[in-house]
This record gives C-alpha cells, sequence and structure tokens, in this order.
C-alpha cells in the first residue's frame, strides 16, 4: 500500500513538473494594434469603433477617410479590400467582399466612397429609410466596414472597423 501511495505521488509530481516545463504563448488580453496607426479623419463619433455619419434627407453618401502619420515614413498605395461584415475575417477572404476594385491612396491618406443604396444592394440588408414609431430615424447600420490596406512597401494593416450611423 505505502509503495502505491508513494508511486502516485513520484508519479504526479513528473506530471506536474512536466506541465511546468513546457513553454508557453505569450498570450495577454492587450489587443494587438498594427504597428502603422490608421486613423478615420471625418469621424463623426466612438460608438464601440470609429463612427462616421450619412444621412437620408442628404442623400444617403457614406465616406470615410484614412489616414496614417505622416511620420511614419509611409504612404498608403491602396485600400485592397473592402468587406461589409461582422468580424475581421470577412475582409481577410477573397470571396463576398463589398468592394474588389482597389482605391489607390493619395500620399498618407485612402477615402472610400458609396452610398446606402449601395450598402442595401451589396449586403441584402435595408438601411434605414423612414421614421419609425413617429420618431425620427437614425440608427447605426447592422454591418460595419473593414478595410485592408496595402502600404507602399507592400506591408498591410487591418485597421479597426468603421460604423456608419445614419441619421434623418
Amino acid at each position: 500500500m505505502k509503495l502505491n501511495i508513494k508511486s502516485s505521488v513520484y508519479l504526479g509530481l513528473m506530471v506536474i513538473m512536466g506541465l511546468a516545463s513546457c513553454k508557453k504563448e505569450n498570450i495577454s488580453n492587450v489587443n494587438n494594434l498594427p504597428e502603422i496607426p490608421v486613423t478615420v479623419n471625418n469621424k463623426y463619433d466612438i460608438f464601440t469603433a470609429p463612427t462616421v455619419k450619412t444621412s437620408l434627407s442628404g442623400g444617403g453618401a457614406i465616406q470615410i477617410v484614412l489616414s496614417i502619420p505622416a511620420e511614419s515614413g509611409r504612404t498608403i498605395k491602396e485600400i485592397t479590400r473592402v468587406a461589409a461584415g461582422t468580424a475581421y475575417g470577412s475582409v481577410q477572404v477573397a470571396t463576398g467582399l463589398y468592394n474588389t476594385a482597389p482605391i489607390v491612396g493619395n500620399g498618407t491618406t485612402v477615402t472610400f466612397n458609396t452610398t446606402l443604396a449601395e450598402y442595401t444592394a451589396k449586403t441584402g440588408l435595408a438601411a434605414p429609410t423612414s421614421a419609425v414609431a413617429g420618431t425620427t430615424t437614425a440608427a447605426i447600420l447592422a454591418r460595419s466596414f473593414y478595410f485592408l490596406i496595402t502600404l507602399d512597401n507592400g506591408q498591410t494593416i487591418v485597421p479597426t472597423y468603421v460604423r456608419v450611423y445614419v441619421d434623418k
């Protein structure tokens, strides 16, 4: 009996030592931000992410102006991919993209333009179009915009997603 208990204790210690000696990944709850930050120049506000504003009465034009710091020493070659989705993975695949044609950058900025009508046509999701229950219409689109930006040196950046606030 003593031999079995001793053997069990030694076996347990060996297992614990073996597990403790394993190399651990550097797992953190801190966001993994890109080396070169991307900002939204025309942001209206931040509702969990940078948010731009459009209006129904103004025709529903959506414009997102992205930029990188001039001090980075880099320029934006293009927005390579645009996705309207609910997860970053939507811009990392080659199918189901919102926009497949590259959008050429202008130095350290690049501008993405679309409309509520195009959003509805491409996503199949209706954008707000009228007053709801006697109140004015104001909503955030169901899908956010995700971008894959390519710099002049070929480096790619997937910045934080951008939301669109629709006002009356």
